[in-house]
């Protein structure tokens, strides 16, 4: 099998890098199954406590590539409902990860790879970059990236770009809040990997995976139940090592390295 994604872990930072420029990263079956098992590596890597997803070549990801969608055409209907699965799953094993992921995207994010760049908790870019949820333009719909969308910039915002199916400068997309922060492409690399770092130094691996379970358990919640499951886990958390390490070094003003 063609290998169209590299893993590298250097500093605690897992690099999760599409392999496929000479098809401008573009998604096909291959590629969703070997990134998925890739996330699925990086989580379980105790090296590893910060992942960042990026791509080689000048584009991030130009959506599905021709070949693929022309397959999904003659797919039976059980065919392409795990064809979608497979697509669900990388989502969540990115959207889910109790590692913080980021997203380094040096060049335009087209539909599935903008989607990518949805599900990451992080994500940076460079000025020239163009994302967009182009789907419905070829008589596709947005599904599995339309629920990730709405609850990162709101209903409203992601019913303009899915509907439209309009691309967006890097500047639309930070003030939309899609991506974080836009930077001049030659210190992309120095930047993220300044941040990752800072993210390794600086925070309990512990409680940045409760925090991210717990953002994403209370948005399906009603007010009086999310309250409630916050307070578990605020009392839960108390009683973990890391919390007692944490409040130790703050008492006694010692520098704490994670």
């Amino acid at each position: 099998m063609e290998k169209l994604v590299k893993y590298t872990v250097k500093e605690r930072i897992a690099y999760i890098t599409i392999n496929r420029p000479e098809k401008r990263n573009a998604l096909n079956e291959s590629l969703v199954q070997q990134l998925k098992t890739t996330f699925y590596k990086a989580e379980k890597d105790h090296n590893a406590k910060v992942i960042v997803l990026e791509a080689e070549g000048e584009v991030f990801s130009a959506g599905a590539d021709l070949a693929y969608l022309q397959k999904l055409q003659a797919n039976t209907a059980n065919e392409n409902l795990a064809d979608s699965h497979q697509l669900r799953e990388l989502f969540s094993a990115i959207y889910f990860s109790e590692k913080i992921t980021i997203a380094k995207v040096q060049g335009h994010a087209i539909a599935g790879g903008c989607g990518l760049v949805t599900v990451c908790d992080f994500a940076f870019t460079q000025t020239e970059a163009k994302f967009g949820y182009t789907e419905v333009k070829i008589g596709f719909v947005p599904a599995l990236v339309a629920l990730f969308l709405i609850r990162k910039i709101g209903e409203g915002k992601a019913k303009d770009l899915l509907l439209s199916g309009r691309l967006i400068s890097a500047d639309e997309a930070l003030s939309l809040g899609l991506v974080n922060k836009i930077i001049a492409v030659e210190q992309l690399d120095e930047e993220v990997n300044q941040f990752a770092k800072q993210l390794c130094i600086e925070t309990s691996a512990n409680a940045v995976a409760i925090t991210k379970n717990l953002i994403q358990k209370v948005q399906t919640m009603n007010s009086e139940d999310a309250l409630i499951f916050a307070a578990k886990t605020n009392a839960q958390v108390r009683s973990t090592e890391d919390f007692k390490k944490g409040v130790d070094s703050f008492l006694t003003k010692t520098k704490l390295t994670w």
